[in-house]
């Protein structure tokens, strides 16, 4: 399907307004006031663009299939990010055939989904005569200018890039390709704090793969709006921040008010509700969080007494080169609607690094919008960032 860049990617597009999402694949939303599925192709996480009311564009579906429509964009900021990964390919191939990706500009399409080994790769091209493999992926992580992949761990992800590695290392060139959905990006890195071990992979690898992150500007009707850039890979920065190190945020989720034991400060009453907990690692920042995800172990901090008794627990690292903990506390305090005094900082002067929301806080603004400054929009302020 080599239709021109200037025509859009989709046709009969409608809006809904998101509602919920129940699984990773369908989610529920208002179309014309009645309530519907739809398929979702995109299995990310997508915490910053999922909030109830945001608009989905949509394409309706056939007949034959289970839901009425296709989400394949939700509006941010006005601006459409798409979503559909599966068209993610014809849009790299409208983008190289018109020449319009920066760096490769030379490539000519030989072919779509090359099996190489046990690897598949979404594009043979030729450039200079000599054959050259192009995996290709969908980046709609960003905050501010800056965009980062993956938002959700990708050990498919991680096994391209080493067998592109392996490829190139025996003499045919590879690159990677991450089409970043958001027009205001200037620079680009691998999400460190989601992925540790693809960010890893991706510095591993820098200087025997070829990395294309490039912005693009979509149009309301699916079309692209302008030239497309590529951005820059603040390598110093990555190099300095690439450690198992830094804080974390575990969200729990407390079905029913419990009375607690809780160590030193004896029995406290929990009322029911989510919590957020703030703690630190210098080093083996993963080991930690997984130690706090298990309910088998030995008692010994304070959130070992509130994780026996919680349930949907999740770990959110933010590695950093920088102390963020107290920082972090702060900024919680500030939207949380309770808290717990003296919890897990009895070796700090922080009133408490125990906060709870009534509502599951993965799917407020407020909350979204603080883990994306901590994880991301600070980034720009850095001395290493180039």
């Amino acid at each position: 399907m080599n239709h021109s860049a200037c025509s859009p990617l989709f046709s009969a597009v409608c809006q809904g307004k998101f509602m919920d999402r129940p699984n990773r694949f369908i989610v529920h939303c208002e179309v014309e006031k009645a309530i519907v599925e739809a398929y979702l192709p995109n299995p990310g996480r997508m915490w910053e663009l999922l909030f109830p009311g945001v608009m989905l564009f949509l394409i309706p579906n056939g007949q034959a299939q289970k839901t009425r429509f296709t989400v394949v964009a939700v509006e941010r900021e006005g601006q459409p990010i798409m979503l559909h990964t599966q068209a993610t390919n014809e849009v790299a191939e409208r983008l190289l055939v018109e020449k319009r990706l920066p760096g490769l500009e030379d490539a000519r399409v030989v072919r779509r989904e090359v099996t190489v080994g046990a690897h598949r790769f979404d594009f043979l091209l030729v450039r200079g005569e000599k054959p050259y493999y192009l995996e290709v992926k969908s980046c709609t992580l960003f905050e501010g200018s800056i965009a980062m992949f993956p938002d959700a761990v990708t050990e498919r992800g991680r096994r391209h890039l080493e067998a592109l590695a392996d490829l190139a290392t025996a003499g045919t060139p590879c690159g990677v390709l991450f089409l970043v959905h958001w027009p205001q990006a200037n620079a680009f890195l691998p999400d460190y704090h989601t992925d540790f071990a693809f960010a890893q992979t991706f510095y591993k690898v820098r200087k025997t793969l070829d990395f294309y992150p490039i912005a693009i500007d979509w149009k309301s009707d699916f079309s692209f709006a302008s030239m497309s850039k590529k951005l820059t890979i603040p390598w110093q920065l990555l190099e300095c921040e690439l450690d198992d190190g830094g804080s974390y945020i575990m969200v729990m989720e407390l079905m029913q008010d419990e009375m607690i034991e809780v160590g030193s400060l004896g029995r406290l009453l929990f009322q029911r509700g989510y919590y957020l907990y703030i703690g630190t690692a210098k080093k083996n920042l993963t080991e930690r969080m997984n130690r706090h995800l298990r309910k088998r172990k030995k008692v010994h901090w304070h959130i070992d007494y509130l994780r026996d008794k919680v349930t949907h627990c999740t770990a959110i690292p933010i590695r950093s080169s920088d102390s963020l903990e107290h920082e972090l506390a702060q900024a919680v305090s500030s939207i949380a609607d309770w808290q717990v005094p003296h919890f897990g900082s009895s070796d700090c002067s922080c009133t408490t690094h125990l906060f709870g929301m009534s509502e599951n806080p993965l799917h407020d603004r407020p909350f979204i919008r603080l883990l994306q400054y901590f994880r991301i929009g600070r980034l720009k302020d850095s001395q290493l960032f180039k």
